[in-house]
């Protein structure tokens, strides 16, 4: 059974920075051929994609409103994945969540099968 863990959220000023991490474990998939993605969720608002990266880290994907402010990397030998969130607004504020899947990257929450727990960001104006 695979797990995913995030860690990293907290309470940031608008303009600040935040990394959050997701850890992977368990059996069953190999992390260095597991697609990752970001996705986050506000109060009342359905699930949006935030940031997607490919098993070998070659590929990475975000949504519009966090392009160039956002920058997903993983590690396969620590079996992590990371967000680094900065210029961050009030708008960012949702529960974030790593998601991953054993095939192509992709930036469609439901093209994935394992979920983390989440971990709340909030960002003050």
């Amino acid at each position: 059974q695979v797990q995913l863990v995030e860690s990293g959220g907290g309470l940031v000023q608008a303009g600040g920075s935040l990394r959050l991490s997701c850890a992977v474990s368990g059996s069953g998939r190999t992390f260095s051929s597991t697609a990752m993605g970001w996705f986050r969720q506000a109060p009342g608002k359905e699930r949006e994609f935030v940031a997607a990266i490919s098993a070998s880290g070659g590929a990475t994907y975000y949504g519009d409103s966090v392009k160039g402010r956002f920058t997903i990397s993983r590690d396969n030998d620590k079996n992590t994945v990371y967000l680094q969130m900065n210029s961050l607004k009030p708008e960012d504020t949702a529960v974030y969540y790593c998601a991953a899947r054993q095939s192509r990257v992709a930036s469609t929450a439901t093209r994935y099968d394992v979920w983390g727990q989440g971990t709340q960001v909030t960002v003050s104006s």
